[in-house]
C-alpha cells in the first residue's frame, strides 16, 4: 500500500546554486550529496541510457526535496513560454506563517516574484516566486 508522498525531485542546471537557494533562502538542510559514476543503473531507473548525475537530498520538516544536476546528458532549461496552465509539474508549495513578511525578506535576497502577495480568499494569502532555474514556488498562509 502506498502511504504518503515521500519526496519531490527537481532537475537543476547547477546543483551548488540550487542547494544555496533552498538552504540559505528557504531554510532546507542538506542531508547528503551523491554522485553517480555513469554505470547503467541510473540510466535504467530514469529511462535515460548513460545518465550521470550529481544528486542532493534536502530536508525541510518531514519533507524531502531531491535535486538532480544531470552531468550527462545535460538537461534543457524550462521553456520561457511555459505557463502555470501547461500540463505537468507547475509549482512547489511552502506553508508560511506570514506570506507578506516572508515575501519581503526573500525580495531583499533578490528572489524574483511572479506577483505581490494577495489574499486569494478570506484568510488565505498566496505569493508565487521563482527558483534559480525558473521553477515556480508558492508561499501560502491560511488562518
Amino acid at each position: 500500500m502506498i502511504r504518503q508522498l515521500e519526496h519531490i525531485a527537481l532537475s537543476v542546471a547547477d546543483l551548488d546554486r540550487s542547494i544555496a537557494f533552498y538552504r540559505d533562502k528557504l531554510g532546507f538542510t542538506v542531508m547528503r550529496i551523491l554522485e553517480t559514476r555513469g554505470d547503467a543503473l541510473l540510466g535504467t531507473i530514469v529511462g535515460v541510457p548513460g545518465a550521470r548525475a550529481r544528486i542532493a537530498h534536502l530536508q525541510f520538516g518531514a519533507n524531502m526535496l531531491e535535486l538532480f544536476e544531470y552531468v550527462e546528458p545535460r538537461g534543457q532549461p524550462i521553456p520561457q513560454a511555459r505557463r502555470q496552465a501547461d500540463h505537468g509539474w507547475i509549482h512547489i508549495g511552502f506553508h508560511s506563517d506570514d506570506v507578506r513578511s516572508d515575501a519581503a525578506r526573500l525580495k531583499q535576497q533578490d528572489v524574483r516574484f511572479v506577483s505581490e502577495p494577495v489574499e486569494f480568499r478570506p484568510g488565505v494569502w498566496l505569493a508565487y516566486f521563482y527558483g534559480p532555474d525558473g521553477e515556480v514556488c508558492e508561499l501560502r498562509q491560511s488562518d
